[in-house]
């Protein structure tokens, strides 16, 4: 119960204080990183909904194709991208969605690489034994389950904790001893991605590091005044005086972090005025000040929603990639401009891939294995990782006949061969990730 317990003090830092001092929640405030010349960073971008991988990188060799085309373009709901639109590929007969020009860059460059067919597996698993249920993953195909199992890297039930909260749980100890915030930093909103045992993340809005905003005027700040004279109340209950702790923190870290980015001239990199853009801006502006705030490593999350696209894909999916691509490329370039792009990695997950048949809606379902981006100066880019499904409905690579790709990758195998870059011994990896044992490789050397 450690997660809702954590949950419930967040809110109810939200009622005794920010509520009460009309201002927004406190949870907002938060955030933390890490420096040194060891100075590293993981930085997640999560796709919510469910993105369509099987438009995202598609064959281009004629067979491939054919084979794409013909079940993507069968039952009058055509979802298939021409062929003389995707964006080519080095070296492989693959090639990306139109709207991903910023992507194509990276890969072509060898800043970015693609890991295919990955998703959750609590072991390597072949069509038979999934039709057996041997050692399935709970809850495929739901998205908060697979969402959870995604960011705890179990893929089985609910935990309290997140892999990045358990890195950070690990490394702490030997990293960021002289930190002014803690290792792992979200930007959008509360994770279980996050969430360690022993430590603890921040939250911050985007441009707002402060956190906390008023619109009432000259009463702004007698009602700060009061709301911070709140937290420092002996009340004599120990969940009100865990909670005040929170609140207490909250305000420092938002102090901090404030002080820190006014104290530095603005990155000259620009983002697009996007949702996604705003997030990794304030990322890179976080990470220009890791020297101030004496951290070593660092863990970032963002994410951007509406990928669950169940109708209306094609215009639906280009709209989203079309954001998602020249933020990344904004990113890479920021951390290019520090003259970090070697120590900062960037990676997507998300729920799962969709059905490689369509639906009558012009649409896509709920399915499983996926491919996903990763970006950075130390990405061994410029190559496809992994194994690519045979994109045959009723396959050995489909869990059924709707083209629901049983992962060739575990994710779990994806997050250990991050964590490993990032720090975390080997022989601690089994703390971080307890099903990694089962895999025959724990690092897919994509990094």
């Amino acid at each position: 119960m450690q997660l809702r317990r954590r949950s419930f003090i967040k809110y109810a830092s939200l009622a005794a204080a920010g509520n009460l001092a009309g201002m927004r929640p406190f949870g907002a405030l938060n955030a933390l990183a890490a420096t040194t010349p060891d100075y590293k960073a993981l930085v997640c971008i999560f796709l919510y909904g469910g993105n369509d991988a099987n438009n995202m990188v598609i064959p281009t060799d004629t067979a491939g194709y054919g084979r794409y085309s013909s079940v993507r373009t069968a039952g009058g709901s055509s979802i298939a991208l021409a062929q003389n639109t995707l964006l080519g590929l080095n070296g492989v007969n693959y090639g990306l969605h139109p709207s991903l020009p910023e992507i194509q860059s990276l890969y072509n460059s060898g800043a970015a690489a693609l890991i295919t067919n990955v998703g959750t597996l609590t072991q390597p698993l072949t069509k038979a034994q999934y039709q057996a249920g041997t050692a399935n993953p709970s809850n495929l195909y739901s998205h908060p389950d697979q969402q959870e199992e995604w960011q705890n890297a179990a893929a089985s039930g609910v935990t309290t904790t997140g892999w990045a909260g358990r890195v950070s749980d690990v490394l702490s100890g030997s990293y960021n001893t002289s930190a002014t915030i803690p290792m792992v930093t979200s930007v959008a909103g509360d994770t279980l991605f996050c969430n360690g045992v022993s430590t603890t993340p921040v939250s911050v809005s985007p441009g707002n590091l402060g956190g906390a905003s008023c619109s009432e005027g000259s009463e702004c700040s007698a009602r700060q005044t009061a709301a911070q004279s709140l937290i420092t109340f002996n009340s004599g209950v120990s969940l009100i005086t865990a909670d005040d702790h929170i609140t207490s923190n909250a305000y420092s870290y938002a102090a901090t972090l404030t002080a820190a980015t006014k104290s530095v001239t603005p990155l000259t990199t620009v983002f697009p005025a996007t949702g996604l853009g705003a997030q990794l801006k304030q990322i890179s502006q976080i990470i220009q000040v890791r020297a101030a705030l004496g951290v070593q490593r660092q863990i970032f999350f963002c994410g951007i929603g509406n990928f669950d696209t169940h109708s209306n894909q094609v215009a639906l999916q280009a709209s989203l990639l079309s954001q998602i691509s020249p933020a990344m490329l904004a990113f890479y370039n920021s951390t290019t401009e520090m003259g970090i792009a070697n120590q900062v990695t960037s990676f997507t997950m998300s729920d799962f891939a969709r059905t490689f048949q369509p639906n009558s809606n012009t649409g896509t379902d709920h399915a499983w294995g996926s491919h996903h981006i990763v970006f950075g100066g130390a990405v061994k880019g410029g190559s496809l990782y992994g194994t690519f499904p045979s994109l045959v409905l009723g396959g050995t690579d489909d869990s059924g006949t709707n083209g629901r790709w049983i992962p060739s990758t575990g994710s779990v195998q994806y997050a250990a061969t991050l964590a490993s870059w990032f720090g975390v011994p080997a022989n601690q990896l089994a703390t971080v990730f307890p099903n990694i044992g089962t895999f025959a490789t724990a690092n897919l050397g994509f990094v």
